[in-house]
């Protein structure tokens, strides 16, 4: 019976190749200049933020306030990344979606770090998806997306 058990085990493994992935990686240089220029751009145009980067896991890679940010905009920069990160869409068309078709409002409690509000991007290499940014304080989620666009205009483009 051990016999036929290893030679079942052995004939099972001969089919099992080891399989790799190649993909892009979101380096923490490169997190931290988003997160600069996110902040940069707010501040030209008078806007007090937060700018959150996160991996293509949601995993936090850069973060940084401005002084006069208030203290909410932290978790919403977050996850407002996380969310563009984890959709692979800006949170912005989200949000229309679900305000056009409130049958899909679920999408929101997915997770309890996705955020349906305006000023998270996706951050692409290429086509491959590496991460998200995420912008929260600006008077409005179209001001908060344009901060993330201009930041990832001046790193990655």
């Amino acid at each position: 019976m051990m016999k036929k058990y290893l030679a079942l085990l052995a004939l099972a493994s001969l089919g099992v190749q080891a399989q790799t992935v190649n993909t892009a990686v979101l380096g923490t240089d490169t997190a931290q200049q988003l997160v600069t220029e996110g902040l940069k751009h707010c501040a030209k145009d008078g806007y007090h933020v937060t700018v959150a980067v996160v991996d293509r896991s949601g995993v936090l890679k850069a973060l940084a306030r401005d002084e006069l940010a208030g203290p909410h905009t932290i978790e919403s920069a977050r996850k407002k990344a996380y969310t563009a990160a984890s959709l692979g869409k800006s949170t912005a068309e989200y949000a229309n979606l679900i305000a056009e078709k409130p049958g899909l409002a679920g999408l929101r409690d997915m997770h309890p770090d996705i955020l349906m509000l305006g000023g998270g991007l996706p951050v692409r290499v290429g086509e491959q998806l590496v991460g998200g940014i995420g912008i929260g304080g600006a008077p409005g989620g179209h001001l908060d997306q344009a901060c993330a666009e201009a930041a990832i205009e001046a790193v990655l483009k």
